[in-house]
């Protein structure tokens, strides 16, 4: 019977780079929220080590609708982009149009519910 050999260590823990977007496609994402400006200071965190966790209940269609929207860009951008990281940049778009735009913001709809 032939013994199966296990992947080393390095192979186990090695860092996963992903690529960043073109710049022109930086540009066009830019331009199309009305410029880098609109953002304010906030900007998602990216790929760092993370201290902290939340867990978010959503449902079916939500989650499916998130998976869409990353096999999207992992098509149309070429880069593979995980859900946490999708996540974390639609709070730091909500957030920054909070502080921007206060009671008209689209978070302030949330407050009607």
């Amino acid at each position: 019977m032939r013994r199966m050999s296990m992947p080393a260590a390095e192979d186990l823990f090695r860092p996963t780079a992903v690529p960043d977007p073109p710049e022109e496609v930086e540009a066009e994402v830019a331009a199309s929220r009305g410029g880098p400006d609109q953002r304010g200071d906030r900007a998602p965190s990216g790929r760092v080590k993370h201290d902290e966790k939340m867990t978010v209940y959503i449902t079916t269609e939500e989650l499916l609708d998130l998976e869409h929207a990353r096999l999207t860009l992992r098509r149309t951008l070429g880069t593979a982009v995980d859900r946490g990281r999708l996540v974390r940049a639609a709070v730091a778009l909500a957030l920054a149009d909070l502080e921007e735009n206060g009671e008209h913001s689209a978070g302030a709809a949330l407050t009607q519910a």
